[in-house]
C-alpha cells in the first residue's frame, strides 16, 4: 500500500501527458518570415549582371591577343587594295553563218577588273581579258582628275569615245554581238583601242545642256583600221555630246564622233570616220526598275584612201529595248552597212532579244539574228549568252 500512491500518481501523470504530446505532435509547423521580393529581384539583377561582365570579358580577350595583318594593320591593309572583278560571258550558238562563223559553245571573255584611287590626283583602272586567245590588256589608264582649268586626263590604253558601242566592254552591250557597222567600219569587237593620251572637259551650256568634249591622240594601230607605219603615223579622235532631261522621265543624249589615221596600205593613205548617235531613254522615277524604253541609233560614214579609188561607205543600226517587268526585256536591232573597203558589197540584218535579269549580276539572253550578206548569202542564227559578274563594279556610262 505505501508503494500504490506513486505508481498511480505516475499512471495520473502519463494520463495527463500523452495528449499534450500527441497534441503537439499534430500541430502544423510555425510559419516563417517571407522572403522579400525586392531583395530577391536585386540578387538575381546583380548575379546577371556578373554573367554579363564575365561573358564580356571572354569575347575581348581573344581580339586583344589577334596578331596585326602586316605592317599597317588590318584595316590600313584592306584600303590599300584595289577593288577586283571578274565578267563573264559565256556563249553558245545554233544555226548556220558561212560568212562570220562563230564557235557552238565558247567562254568568249572573263575580264578581270582592278579599279583603285591612287592618290587625291589620280586613280588607275586596269581590264583584263582572257578568252581563248589568250590574255590581252583591255584598257588600263590613269586618270587624273586635279588639272587646272577642270580638265580630266586619261593616260594608257583605252577605248576610244567614239560613238556610244565603241566605248562598251562586250560584258555590258545590250546584245550578244555588235552591228553590222561596227563590224564593217569601227574594226570589228575591238573597235579603236589604243595606247594614247585622252582630255576632255564639260563645257559652258545654256540652260540644263550637259555639254562635254573630248580629244584624243593614240599610237595609231587600231587593227585593221589604223595602221601606223611610222612613228608619227598618230591617230586622232574627238567627240562632242550634249545631253538634257526633256521631262522628268525623259531624257536625249545627241553625239558627234571624229577619227583620223594611217590605213594598213601605208604613210599617205589615210581613213577617216564621222559617226552621228542619238540615244532616247524614258525611265519613269517611280517604276524605273520594272518598266523602261531606250531607243539607240548611230550612223558611221568612212572615207578609206586606197587604189585605184577612195572608198566611201556608210552603215547605221537602229535598236529598241523594253524593259517589261523587273526581269524580262525585249529588244530589237536593225543593220545596214556597206563594206569599209569595198563599198559595193551591203549587208543587212535583223535581231530580236528577250534578255532575263536573274538578278544585277547576272543575266541570260537569247538572241535570233537574221543577216544578208553581200546581198544574197544568208544567215540565220540563234545566239545564247550567259553574262554574271563578281566582286565590285561600277556602272557604265549611259
Amino acid at each position: 500500500m505505501p508503494h500504490a500512491f506513486p505508481r498511480a500518481a505516475l499512471i495520473l501523470l502519463l494520463a495527463a501527458g500523452l495528449p499534450v504530446g500527441v497534441a503537439r505532435a499534430q500541430s502544423p509547423p510555425a510559419p516563417q518570415p517571407a522572403e522579400d521580393p525586392q531583395k530577391a529581384q536585386e540578387e538575381r539583377l546583380r548575379k546577371l549582371e556578373e554573367e554579363v561582365q564575365a561573358l564580356k570579358a571572354a569575347q575581348a580577350a581573344p581580339r586583344a591577343e589577334a596578331p596585326p595583318l602586316g605592317g599597317a594593320g588590318g584595316s590600313a591593309a584592306k584600303a590599300l587594295n584595289p577593288d577586283i572583278s571578274l565578267n563573264g560571258d559565256f556563249r553558245g550558238s545554233v544555226g548556220r553563218n558561212d560568212v562570220r562563223p562563230v564557235p557552238g559553245l565558247e567562254m568568249h571573255e572573263a575580264e578581270l577588273g582592278l579599279q583603285s584611287v591612287i592618290d587625291p590626283y589620280s586613280r588607275g583602272d586596269v581590264f583584263l581579258s582572257f578568252g581563248d586567245g589568250g590574255v590581252s590588256v583591255e584598257e588600263a589608264f590613269v586618270t587624273l582628275t586635279a588639272l587646272p582649268g577642270e580638265f580630266v586626263a586619261r593616260v594608257g590604253k583605252l577605248r576610244a569615245a567614239f560613238g556610244k558601242v565603241n566605248a562598251t566592254h562586250n560584258h555590258a552591250l545590250p546584245w550578244t554581238d555588235r552591228p553590222l557597222v561596227t563590224e564593217n567600219l569601227v574594226n570589228g569587237e575591238d573597235g579603236i583601242s589604243d595606247m594614247g593620251l585622252s582630255v576632255s572637259r564639260i563645257l559652258p551650256a545654256p540652260g540644263d545642256l550637259f555639254l562635254e568634249a573630248t580629244a584624243q591622240v593614240f599610237r595609231g594601230d587600231s587593227g585593221d583600221l589604223f595602221k601606223s607605219s611610222r612613228k608619227n603615223d598618230l591617230s586622232f579622235v574627238g567627240h562632242l555630246r550634249g545631253y538634257e532631261d526633256l521631262t522628268e522621265n525623259t531624257n536625249l543624249e545627241l553625239g558627234y564622233s571624229y577619227a583620223q589615221g594611217h590605213n594598213d596600205l601605208g604613210h599617205d593613205f589615210l581613213t577617216k570616220l564621222h559617226g552621228v548617235d542619238v540615244s532616247l531613254r524614258w525611265k519613269p522615277l517611280r517604276r524605273s526598275i520594272y518598266n523602261s524604253l531606250l531607243w539607240r541609233t548611230e550612223l558611221v560614214w568612212s572615207r578609206r584612201d586606197q587604189l585605184p579609188v577612195q572608198q566611201r561607205a556608210f552603215g547605221f543600226y537602229s535598236s529598241l529595248e523594253y524593259r517589261l517587268d523587273q526581269r524580262w526585256t525585249l529588244g530589237g536591232r536593225y543593220d545596214w552597212s556597206e563594206r569599209a573597203a569595198q563599198s559595193s558589197q551591203l549587208d543587212r540584218g535583223a535581231s530580236a532579244l528577250l534578255t532575263y535579269w536573274m538578278s544585277e549580276f547576272s543575266q541570260v539572253r537569247g538572241q535570233y539574228r537574221f543577216t544578208r550578206y553581200d546581198g544574197h548569202q544568208d544567215a540565220s542564227e540563234l545566239r545564247l549568252q550567259l553574262v554574271f559578274v563578281l566582286g565590285a563594279h561600277g556602272a557604265h556610262p549611259f
